[in-house]
């Protein structure tokens, strides 16, 4: 997956967690962020990265982000390991 596809991933994730009432407030309140930090972070690729990360902590989310954008369900891990500077955990 190329970067830029990626950060589109990352876009459209963001756009649906603020359209979720429930999950906006908890992605909010995770990250201290408010409405103006989104805006201005949404361009960069650390926050991108970040964004892939919380929705990619629960399946539930992940099938519903996929579902809706029709995706396969591990599109947002992939965007993620696609960003700059974000690496795959090896855990072996």
């Amino acid at each position: 997956m190329s970067p830029e596809y990626a950060e589109t991933i990352a876009l459209q994730v963001l756009a649906w967690l603020i359209g979720n009432d429930d999950l906006r407030d908890v992605f909010l309140g995770s990250t201290g962020s408010s409405a103006d930090d989104l805006r201005e972070q949404a361009s960069e690729s650390a926050f991108q990265a970040s964004v892939l990360g919380f929705l990619t902590m629960d399946d539930a989310w992940v099938i519903a982000f996929c579902d809706s954008a029709d995706l396969a369900y591990d599109v947002p891990l992939r965007a993620q390991y696609a960003l700059p500077g974000a690496e795959a955990v090896h855990w072996t």
